[in-house]
C-alpha cells in the first residue's frame, strides 16, 4: 500500500477504510477464542509469506530504499484507514511489547522516549536487530520483498522475493506514466529498476528484438535471482495496470516490440499485448526455475488505485493456462475486499493465497470471518503473512509486523474456535489447521 500522507519515507499499501463494509457479508465468529487453542497458536513459530523488512543502516550509509521497488514519498492524499493513522492504539501496544514503552499514548512529549528506547535496542542488537524483531513477532522465517537483500537481512531467517514488474515494461512508458501523478512516479521507478537489470546483463538499453530481450535480459535476470536465493518473483502490477493478462501469440508480441523498441511510446492497446506476453513468459520461467509468482491482489492505496483492476478473478485465465500449471501463483493479501471471489480460485491446483495486510487493517473479528471461509474451503492453500512495512515515522516494519502478527493469530484462533464450537472440526484438527496456516503450508510450498 502507498500513501502520501504525513510525508512518509515510504509508500502505504492500503485501501480507504470505507471498503471495509465489503466484508460485512461474511459470517461473524464467536467473540472469544478457546484459551487453550489461543495459547497453542501463540507458541507456533510462523513463516511470514509477505513482508518488507528494512536492513540495519550503519553510520554514514544511505537510507535503505531496497525494501520495495516502488517506495513512493509523494502520492496524492487519500483517506487513511484508522489502524494506520498516527497515534493508532496498536502502535502504542507494539512499542510497549517491543521496547518497554511505559506510556499509553504517543503524545509529542512521550514520543521521544519511545524513539530513544527503540534506538538503544537497535544499537544493542546491531546486525542481529532484524532477527530479534522476528523473535518478538513469533516468526521463524520472513519472506523479504526487496530489490536486493542486504547485510542483516539474510538467510536463513530472511528469504528473498525480488520484483519482476520492470521486465514487463521494456519500451517507452511515457503514455502509461501520463495516466495520473502516482503512475508517473511508479513508472519512473520501474524504469530505474529495468536499467539496473539491463546493467546486470551488460547492456545500456533493451536489445532490438524480443528474442534477444528474452534470452539476454529476462531469463538471465530471473536465473540470477534464483541463484541469489529467491523463492519467488513479486509483481506489483496492480499498481501499474489491470491484472487481466491475456494469452498473446508470440508473433504479435514480437511485432509490437520490433516496431517500438528504442522508439516512441506505443499505443496502450498495442503495448498491453507485449506486457501480457512477457508476464506469461516470466511466469513460465519461474515455474521452470522452481520459483513461485507473487501477485498483489488487494485493493491498494493511493487515491488513484484501480480497485476493479486488482480483482483476483482477472487471473483465472492465467491459472487455467496448461502451459503455466507448473508455476505456483500466490495471491498476496488474499484479494480483499473480494475475499469470496478469491476463495473460489483456491480449487486451481497452482493457486495459493496469504492474508497479509488484512491482519493489519482489519480487526481480529472481521478477519476471522474471512479466514473461516478460506479454511472451510481449501485450507492447504492458505498462508499467514504480515506486510510488515515502514508505514509511519512511529510505525516501522517492526511495529506493523508485530501488530499484524498479533491480529493474525487472534483472528485464526477465533475462526478455528467457531468451527470447533459448531462441530465442524475437532480440537486436534484445529491445532493442525493452525500449524498449516502459520507455517506448514508455506514450508511445503517453498521447500523450506
Amino acid at each position: 500500500m502507498k500513501t502520501r500522507s504525513y510525508q512518509l519515507p515510504a509508500g502505504l499499501r492500503i485501501l480507504p477504510i470505507a471498503l471495509a463494509l465489503a466484508v460485512g457479508c461474511n459470517r461473524a465468529p464467536e467473540r472469544a477464542a478457546d484459551a487453550d487453542l489461543a495459547r497453542e497458536i501463540a507458541g507456533i513459530r510462523a513463516v511470514d509469506n509477505h513482508a518488507h523488512p528494512v536492513r540495519v543502516v550503519a553510520n554514514g550509509e544511505p537510507q535503505d530504499r531496497d525494501f520495495d521497488a516502488l517506495p513512493v514519498d509523494n502520492m496524492e492524499p487519500q483517506s487513511d484507514p484508522v489502524n494506520l493513522r498516527p497515534g493508532a492504539p496498536g502502535v502504542v501496544e507494539a512499542w510497549r511489547a517491543l521496547y518497554g514503552y511505559p506510556f499509553a499514548d504517543v503524545l509529542p512529549e512521550h514520543l521521544r522516549d519511545g524513539q530513544d528506547r527503540k534506538q538503544r535496542i537497535l544499537q544493542e542488537k546491531g546486525e542481529q536487530y532484524p532477527a530479534w524483531v522476528l523473535d518478538q513477532m513469533g516468526v521463524e522465517v520472513m519472506l523479504a520483498n526487496r530489490v536486493e537483500m542486504g547485510r542483516s537481512i539474510q538467510p536463513p531467517r530472511f528469504r528473498w522475493v525480488p520484483y519482476a514488474d520492470a521486465l514487463m515494461f521494456p519500451l517507452d512508458n511515457t503514455h502509461l506514466a501520463q495516466v495520473n501523478s502516482d503512475r508517473k512516479a511508479f513508472f519512473a521507478l520501474e524504469d530505474v529498476l529495468l536499467r539496473r537489470y539491463l546493467t546486470g546483463a551488460g547492456m545500456t538499453a533493451p536489445p532490438a528484438t524480443l528474442a534477444a530481450y528474452l534470452d539476454q535480459v529476462v531469463t538471465p535476470t530471473l536465473e540470477h535471482h534464483r541463484q541469489g536465493g529467491a523463492l519467488a518473483e513479486k509483481f506489483e502490477a496492480a499498481y501499474l495496470r489491470s491484472l487481466a493478462f491475456d494469452k498473446v501469440d508470440r508473433a504479435a508480441a514480437e511485432r509490437v516490440y520490433a516496431q517500438f523498441a528504442r522508439k516512441s511510446a506505443p499505443p496502450d492497446a498495442e503495448y498491453k499485448l507485449l506486457q501480457d506476453f512477457l508476464f506469461r513468459y516470466i511466469a513460465a520461467e519461474c515455474g521452470r526455475l522452481g520459483m513461485a509468482v507473487h501477485l498483489h491482489t488487494m485493493a491498494g492505496a493511493g487515491s488513484y488505485f484501480n480497485v476493479q483492476g486488482a480483482n483476483p478473478l482477472l487471473l483465472e485465465s492465467v491459472l487455467n493456462d496448461p502451459e503455466l500449471r507448473q508455476t505456483r501463483f500466490v495471491m498476496v493479501h488474499g484479494g480483499w475486499p473480494l475475499t469470496r471471489e478469491i476463495t473460489a480460485l483456491l480449487t486451481k491446483p497452482n493457486a495459493y493465497l496469504d492474508y497479509s495486510a488484512q491482519d493489519l487493517l482489519l480487526t481480529a473479528a472481521t478477519l476471522a470471518a474471512i479466514l473461516r471461509e478460506f479454511l472451510e474451503f481449501v485450507p492447504e492453500k492458505v498462508m499467514f503473512g504480515t506486510d510488515a512495512y515502514p508505514y509511519l515515522p512511529e510505525m516501522g516494519w517492526e511495529e506493523s509486523g508485530w501488530m499484524a502478527a498479533r491480529t493474525g493469530r487472534e483472528a485464526l484462533a477465533l475462526a478455528l474456535t467457531a468451527m470447533m464450537r459448531e462441530g465442524e472440526i475437532s480440537r486436534a484438527r484445529a491445532g493442525e489447521l493452525a500449524r498449516m496456516v502459520l507455517r506448514e503450508n508455506a514450508r511445503k510450498l517453498y521447500g523450506l
